[in-house]
């Protein structure tokens, strides 16, 4: 019976996927955004879609908003929710791994999230500097050794990982196992594509239970100055069930990473195509923290997100009903001509580039925002004053995936004799 029912699934995954391929190849631009070559840069994509007005629909009946002030509404206003309302249809794979609050609307939402909030406060945030600013010289000191080194695997993923990990008070041994886990972990965003994709992302989250778990249990004997601490305290107070706590360091684990990563990735690539804005930095490192908002809006980590409405509304003279559900376009609205000047030129100095949906907004306003940003400073910083000769050596490559906007290898050079 499970062979049976394995293959029921394969089939449905594998018949969704073919149906949005087939629909991209007819002109459908919002499932043209699922798929090669167009993912690969979507924002032409996202043009064409902005000149269709706020929504777009696609012709296998989703909805997509493209415009910042759309995507800003549905963000922001409580008539919209991450959690469809009852008798609401599911659009295709939904809520495939639980990521805590991420995937709740108030009051639950609001509840976790406090729990949470006490890693990001100001206090912790000004703790985290130096840990952040010891393991970049460390990873560059490593990867400037060999002058030719992949930014990715070699920088991008690793510091991160190594903050997050001691922030949850993971052994440094692991870190390893979180790169790979966290990659199928993102990839899931996307949704499955087949059976087997289904299974290989719920071993991994299998995985990190079990280390999660054998982690808690040593906390409630032993406990430290980590959020797996304070967590689990939480826990024993009747807070949080075990599976709410699973839920949650598997969220900050994965959004920790991903967001950063990529942030890193992104922003190094755009900084290198655009050699004046690299040289700008180079001169002057203090504009790292302008720097990564650019790069946020520019070339944003997480490039869409979905809400449901609740109640009946207007967007942008387009009328939503209470179970009608969207595809918020992140990308497209951080390029939106009628928000952000010549938004597709790339400039470290824009003024109003903090103004970028990249962290969400409202309610569901990214929690770890303060340590991405701070970790992209310091990253950023420190590759122009250590490495201002630093250029590609090949082209990078991209992850194939749609929700999270990724580089799996980028190999690079010092740019020393």
């Amino acid at each position: 019976m499970q062979i049976i029912d394995a293959l029921r699934i394969d089939a449905r995954l594998r018949a969704a996927h073919g149906l949005s391929w087939l629909s991209a190849q007819t002109g459908d631009h919002p499932s043209r955004l699922l798929h090669h070559p167009w993912r690969d840069n979507p924002y032409p994509t996202y043009r064409r879609m902005r000149s269709q007005g706020p929504f777009t629909t696609s012709k296998l009946g989703f909805r997509s908003a493209n415009t910042y002030e759309a995507v800003s509404t549905l963000l922001r206003s409580r008539d919209f929710g991450v959690q469809p309302p009852a008798g609401a249809a599911l659009p295709g794979q939904f809520d495939i791994i639980d990521l805590s609050f991420l995937m709740l609307d108030p009051p639950e939402h609001t509840r976790l999230r406090a729990l949470a909030r006490p890693a990001f406060s100001p206090s912790r945030m000004a703790g985290y500097r130096t840990e952040i600013e010891k393991v970049t010289h460390e990873l560059l000191d490593t990867a400037t050794a060999r002058r030719d080194f992949d930014l990715m695997r070699d920088f991008a993923q690793p510091l991160p990982i190594a903050v997050i990990s001691r922030l949850l008070g993971i052994p440094e041994s692991d870190d390893a196992r979180f790169v790979r886990i966290g990659h199928t972990i993102g990839g899931a965003l996307d949704g499955a594509r087949s059976a087997g994709h289904l299974r290989r992302i719920g071993e991994a989250s299998a995985e990190l239970d079990a280390l999660f778990d054998r982690l808690m249990a040593e906390r409630r004997t032993r406990p430290r100055e980590d959020v797996i601490s304070a967590l689990v305290a939480e826990a024993d107070d009747g807070a949080l069930t075990p599976a709410a706590l699973r839920a949650m360091c598997r969220l900050l684990l994965v959004a920790g990473f991903e967001t950063t990563v990529n942030l890193i990735g992104n922003g190094v690539m755009a900084l290198l195509r655009h050699r004046e804005q690299w040289e700008r930095l180079v001169q002057d490192p203090g504009l790292a923290p302008g720097a990564v908002e650019e790069v946020l809006r520019f070339d944003s980590p997480v490039q869409m997100t979905t809400r449901w409405a609740h109640t009946e509304s207007t967007v942008q003279g387009r009328q939503l009903r209470p179970g009608d559900y969207a595809l918020c376009l992140i990308g497209s609205a951080n390029r939106d001509p009628d928000r952000f000047e010549d938004p597709d030129r790339f400039d470290i100095t824009r003024e109003d580039a903090s103004d970028h949906l990249s962290f969400s907004s409202g309610a569901h306003y990214c929690l770890g925002a303060p340590l991405a940003r701070l970790e992209g400073e310091i990253a950023l910083r420190a590759l122009a004053e250590r490495l201002p000769r630093l250029r590609p050596t090949a082209a990078p490559t991209r992850r194939g995936t749609t929700v999270v906007r990724s580089l799996s290898r980028f190999p690079v050079t010092t740019g020393t004799p």
